[in-house]
């Protein structure tokens, strides 16, 4: 296949739509827009949800219920895998050394530990939230974990 055989995908390019160019284009005189009213006018657009001065749906209808979402708390979620390729043996394992090698980025409440991956190394390890699972898989590898 060469440069000049290349071809877009049938159906991928379309041709621009020409207004006002005679009846017979399908699109002459009023060139789509119908006869006069607000959407036929220069410069006319009607922002989403407005319902011609009617109070609109939204604000017809009753506020009720409460969510809980926004005061939940959220953890960054690191792996055992990426302890494993970013740590070295005996070294210190917190949200600022997580922070510093780039595993945490962002605003967050916390930060969890997961079992994802085998660990080899001995670290010492003090976050948030240590599934235990990973804690099992960090004492095993000789290094110890201290929930913050």
């Amino acid at each position: 296949m060469k440069l000049h055989e290349l071809k877009p995908t049938p159906g991928s390019k379309h041709r621009r739509k020409r207004l006002g160019r005679g009846e017979s284009s399908g699109l002459g005189k009023t060139s789509g827009k119908g006869h006069k009213g607000q959407k036929a006018r220069a410069g006319a657009s009607i922002r989403p949800g407005f319902e011609g001065g009617q109070m609109p749906i939204a604000r017809r209808l009753p506020k009720k219920g409460f969510n809980n979402a926004q005061f939940k708390t959220r953890y960054a979620v690191v792996n055992l895998a990426t302890l494993e390729a970013k740590f070295a043996d005996g070294d210190e394992v917190n949200e600022a050394t997580l922070r510093a090698a780039g595993l945490v980025k962002g605003v967050w409440d916390g930060v969890k530990l997961l079992a994802n991956g085998d660990l080899t190394r001995k670290l010492t390890v003090s976050v948030d939230k240590v599934s235990v699972a990973a804690k099992e898989k960090i004492e095993k590898a000789g290094g110890s974990v201290a929930e913050s």
